[in-house]
């Protein structure tokens, strides 16, 4: 089967059209999907981003400008095309100035259907998430969270840049895997990729293992020593836990990302450098400047764009995935037959609160791959080894039960406690509100 050149979402309210574009550009070998409005190509893109939107300009109940406008806050990155009839071009135009990649006028024309769409997905190259997911090199990130994808298209879109990028999130969430993504994917993928904790090393001895030393610079100092950011040249130095850098070391790293050269210890001469700087943190930085314990200014030039990982817990359903591509990876390594777990274990593992995130799933895996005697794994060795953790995956009824006390919470906030008026807000009667508040624990009174 030849392999597809991309996936495509055409949203039209005309039937017509929708099979007549789905004909013309499967026989091009693209995947299609369809849509008839705005509010199921939501729910189509939910459940699986595409490379592509083409959507009609004009449709009820939700239009083309309107689905642009929520791709742009729930899906930063995914291009959109729009179609239009020759009345409506100045809509079409003010939609480009608002983010549509461009639009095509209708009827259709086949050859200019097919170079645009050739025209944006060569520039939005989708990054290999899915269809590598079991099969990973140490730069793929191994996910089908939708959240996950959202962050890889745009790291693999910031790749392609020179711009310097930190990372955020907890620890253990995978921050310099997805530093080695966007150096994998960027131009300088052939050069050397380098990484420091700068929490790890002594604040003596940081700047010369960032910037090097000449020989005699300090006692011990043997010989010249080049540095990391040297020794990283045409490629990408990714600043680990950047947050733990001492104050004195922050102002040296900012005027060596200003100036583009770095001064070894003990030296007088500058030395040109040509790097990007991927930098990464489990701390609230905005806090560590109000404290003053990071510099805003190197905090500016380090976040020139900024990139969150999700917890764990956040992206259950990779889980699985992980867990399975860890016991493939300890079995190549350790020359074994692959181990699997139980369906009772898997489901243990996908409950779990995860602390520690990915690592510390690594690190259960690991375990239970080495204590367990037989080739599945079962329900009370992953309990032993996951130990005392916390089990946070709710169940159906109270997750339901959890956002219809919130919502009705906000309601009534809005309302100031006035259930005639949330009542009419909701779309319910006064009677069946009354009861939900009840049933909720919920006292108007308490909002007023």
């Amino acid at each position: 089967m030849a392999r597809s050149r991309g996936e495509i979402l055409i949203v039209d309210d005309d039937p017509a059209l929708r099979r007549l574009l789905s004909m013309r550009l499967e026989g091009e070998g693209y995947r299609l999907r369809v849509a008839e409005e705005g509010e199921k190509a939501l729910a189509e893109i939910a459940q699986r981003r595409p490379d592509l939107v083409i959507s009609d300009l004009r449709m009820e109940p939700m239009g083309g400008m309107a689905l642009l406008h929520r791709l742009q806050e729930l899906h930063p990155g995914l291009p959109v095309l729009l179609m239009t009839a020759y009345g409506t071009i100045p809509d079409a135009v003010e939609a480009t100035r608002s983010g549509a990649y461009g639009f095509i006028t209708k009827p259709v024309d086949k050859t200019e259907l097919l170079e645009r769409i050739d025209e944006v997905l060569s520039m939005h190259k989708r990054p290999r998430s899915r269809e590598k997911e079991m099969d990973s090199s140490d730069s793929d990130v191994i996910t089908r969270n939708t959240e996950m994808r959202e962050l890889l298209a745009e790291a693999s879109m910031v790749a392609g840049a020179e711009a310097s990028v930190l990372v955020q999130g907890e620890s253990g969430t995978g921050k310099e895997v997805l530093a080695r993504y966007i150096h994998a994917h960027s131009k300088r993928s052939d050069r050397p990729f380098v990484a420091v904790n700068c929490g790890a090393i002594p604040e003596d001895l940081l700047e010369s293992e960032l910037f090097g030393h000449v020989k005699g610079a300090f006692t011990g100092a043997n010989r010249d020593h080049t540095g990391l950011f040297r020794s990283a040249d045409g490629g990408t130095v990714f600043l680990d836990e950047i947050g733990d850098m001492p104050a004195s070391l922050q102002v040296k790293l900012l005027r060596a990302l200003e100036d583009r050269k770095v001064r070894p210890v003990g030296s007088t001469e500058e030395i040109s450098i040509d790097v990007r700087v991927v930098s990464a943190t489990h701390q609230n930085l905005a806090e560590a400047i109000e404290n003053g314990g990071f510099r805003e200014d190197l905090y500016y030039r380090l976040n020139v764009v900024g990139l969150r990982l999700p917890p764990l817990r956040d992206r259950r359903e990779d889980i699985p995935l992980l867990a399975s591509h860890f016991l493939k990876s300890l079995s190549a390594r350790n020359d074994q037959p692959q181990k699997s777990y139980s369906p009772e274990a898997m489901t243990l593992l996908v409950s779990g609160d995860w602390p520690g995130n990915v690592r510390q799933l690594q690190n259960v895996v690991e375990s239970n791959v080495a204590l367990s005697p037989g080739r599945l794994i079962s329900l009370r060795q992953t309990e032993k080894a996951m130990g005392s953790m916390k089990r946070s995956m709710r169940s159906y009824s109270e997750a339901r039960a959890d956002f219809s006390r919130e919502y009705l919470s906000k309601l009534l906030h809005i309302c100031e406690g006035n259930v005639s008026r949330a009542a009419r807000l909701a779309k319910r009667n006064r009677t069946d509100l009354y009861k939900l508040l009840s049933r909720h624990n919920l006292d108007p009174a308490d909002f007023k």
